[in-house]
């Protein structure tokens, strides 16, 4: 790719872009939330027309007419948004459109091989699903397995995975980057973006860094520290990845015993005092989200209780989770967080509308000036309040719907992946927001597949497998290795002895 450049209506995306990509490596692709990578890898893929520029496969000059011409070149994309349909199966996403069919005696679609070849490619990466199962019945990192499983069986000659790992555990991680390795050796070159800096020495050759729509500069990997990367990324040194700050801990906050849902989780046994950060950590599957959404109310339970400053409270619905005090960032923030169709405006004041009315008439110019008021104190970056929140980066989305909670006064904050799919920068941002809340004496409980980040934000961490929370871990015994020998092994007396083994 050569002198790309794109505009959009009062934005210039792109400017004089140069990129290459060789047969047989993993390219990084580089930047903060807006510098211009998705719109790059848009172009490649069809999505997008470049208004200036070349583009050359095998030294031919080609101009690629739309995504299933750059699917007919050989190109499979795999975005960070999922492009999934959720009243299908596994099977049918992964080959929609490209059905295997019985000829005669009449043109039908073969379901046996159907099914058989997206299980093949299901079990290639690992991952033991169900390929009949209805994509929207999966978890997120579920769903982002069945979409690298969807470019994996174009048999490209060229990947585009961006951000593939953001919601995935270190197990899910080995078993892409044995696949991506499998690639690299076929001779297909990939093109790889992440946000999760300590990944790319142990997958990427080389890395192009992005910022502000302009190319900053390309190297190899080895050699280059984390640190230069983030200074190339935001223009700047990155003063601490993680603000951890020491909060005075205070009363408890919220208590659950024995919270069970059938055929999902079973005896749930934890709890947040004031000023704390408590992590929930375990592999995929091991239900966290579905914990903290029974905790909001979100989803029924079949027995348990839960309590809110001592006093025992039946949370039945969302409505009362957020009367009881409890907030939930969830962790597709764009289809369970947000309204993206709405304002800025809106969504923050969405949750807390009747406290902003009298009589059933809705204060605006009072929503005005308290929104205003966190766009300022979160650093919300918005040409204007009224910006649709669909517009936003995904730092600065995430930031509106922390601050719809804000709005809210609640007192318990339920986190879910909260720096997914963001880039180093927003994450600091939102650490520091995060130590906000808790400096204010209220307190977290977060669920994240990173370790690196639940090891430095939280002062306790429980560890889930298969549904039941089998270890509860102080700051000083966090480390990625027990954390990890927990969520693989579990914690019965049967498994004790293999504990140690590890060990």
């Amino acid at each position: 790719m050569k002198g790309i450049t794109k505009r959009f209506p009062g934005v210039l995306a792109l400017t004089d872009i140069g990129f290459d990509l060789r047969s047989g490596e993993v390219h990084v692709l580089l930047g903060e939330n807006g510098a211009g990578k998705s719109t790059l890898i848009k172009i490649l893929s069809g999505a997008y027309k470049n208004d200036e520029g070349k583009i050359f496969f095998d030294d031919v000059e080609t101009t690629i007419h739309g995504t299933h011409h750059a699917m007919d070149l050989g190109i499979a994309t795999c975005y960070q948004e999922f492009n999934l349909i959720p009243y299908l199966s596994v099977a049918e996403n992964i080959f929609l459109g490209r059905f295997p069919k019985v000829k005669i005696p009449i043109n039908m679609i073969n379901k046996k091989k159907l099914y058989k070849d997206a299980q093949d490619i299901m079990d290639s990466i690992g991952i033991k699903l169900d390929v009949r199962s209805m994509v929207g019945s999966l978890s997120v990192a579920q769903q982002q397995m069945v979409e690298i499983g969807k470019a994996l069986s174009m048999h490209a000659k060229i990947y585009i995975l961006d951000e593939p790992t953001a919601v995935l555990t270190n197990k899910e991680l080995d078993e892409l980057f044995r696949v991506i390795r499998q690639l690299r050796s076929s001779g297909a070159g990939i093109i790889y973006i992440s946000h999760r800096l300590e990944e790319l020495p142990v997958i990427g050759d080389r890395v192009t860094v992005l910022r502000d729509g302009q190319k900053i500069a390309t190297s190899d990997i080895k050699g280059i520290s984390v640190d230069r990367l983030i200074e190339m990324m935001v223009g700047r040194p990155l003063k601490e990845a993680f603000p951890r700050v020491d909060v005075k801990i205070g009363k408890e906050l919220l208590r659950v015993e024995g919270f069970t849902r059938d055929k999902c989780f079973y005896d749930i046994n934890l709890n947040v005092k004031e000023g704390e950060i408590v992590g929930l950590a375990g592999l995929v599957g091991s239900k966290r989200t579905e914990v903290t959404r029974a905790i909001f109310g979100a989803d029924p339970i079949s027995k348990g209780k839960l309590y809110i400053d001592s006093k025992e409270i039946r949370i039945k619905s969302p409505r009362h989770g957020v009367r009881s005090g409890i907030s939930y960032l969830p962790e597709d923030r764009k289809t369970h967080g947000l309204v993206l169709g709405m304002s800025v405006k809106d969504n923050i004041s969405l949750a807390s509308l009747k406290s902003s009315s009298i009589f059933n008439v809705i204060k605006d110019k009072h929503i005005e000036k308290k929104v205003n008021g966190y766009v300022e104190k979160l650093g919300i970056k918005t040409p204007s309040i009224h910006q649709r929140a669909k517009n936003l980066s995904g730092g600065n989305q995430q930031k509106v719907v922390i601050a719809k909670w804000l709005d809210t006064g609640c007192k318990v904050f339920l986190f879910d992946e909260p720096t997914r799919g963001i880039d180093v920068g927003a994450k600091a941002e939102v650490y520091s927001l995060m130590n906000q809340i808790i400096q204010a004496g209220a307190a977290i409980i977060m669920v994240s597949s990173e370790l690196p980040e639940i090891i430095n934000m939280c002062n306790r961490t429980y560890v889930m497998n298969s549904g039941r929370i089998c270890a509860e871990l102080s700051r000083e015994e966090m480390t990625q290795e027990v954390i990890l020998k927990y969520a693989l092994v579990g914690s019965s007396e049967d498994n004790n002895e293999v504990v140690k083994e590890v060990n």
